[in-house]
């Protein structure tokens, strides 16, 4: 089966430096290496990419676990693991996924990951289509707090569908 190219988003005849360079010392946009060794680094954010991608690298501590098994409606997410062992769910088990392992979960897909191994683990999570995903990542923590209707309105602004 083949698909076709994406709709035209550039008109212009001659192109335009329009490009975005991050620099591998750039440090975590969110996180610090000292509390547990869990860092996000927004690579390319939708804002970025125009909404075309989400591109991140997660680092992850010892024993960092990771959510649930959950969904997405609207995105797909993939996983590129960088270094160590992450534990993967693509629905039906659990793979211990190494160093230039992949996992693709389209839309509605059933997922997870954790680190449960007792060294660290690095990968890159791609959101497609891209979406605000960093405001999830900066106030997921604060759900512990929140009642059953905000965690629930949240998570549904977020495409995030928790299964029990």
């Amino acid at each position: 089966m083949s698909y076709p190219y994406p709709e035209q988003k550039y008109w212009g005849d001659h192109g335009e430096v329009n490009a975005v360079f991050r620099p591998a010392g750039t440090p975590p946009d969110l996180g610090a290496s000292g509390a547990g060794g869990n860092a996000t680094h927004y690579l390319a954010t939708t804002a970025t990419t125009r909404g075309e991608f989400g591109l991140y690298r997660v680092e992850m501590g010892p024993r960092a676990g990771g959510p649930k098994t959950h969904f997405h409606k609207r995105i797909s997410e993939s996983f590129y693991i960088l270094d160590g062992t992450v534990r993967l769910f693509d629905g039906e088990r659990w793979v211990d996924a190494r160093k230039g392992d992949f996992l693709h979960v389209p839309q509605g897909g059933l997922h997870a990951f954790r680190n449960d191994s007792d060294a660290p683990a690095d990968m890159l999570v791609l959101f497609t289509p891209g979406a605000p995903r960093e405001e999830y990542f900066e106030q997921v923590s604060r759900l512990a707090h929140a009642s059953e209707e905000e965690r629930a309105a949240f998570l549904d602004r977020h495409d995030s569908y928790f299964v029990e």
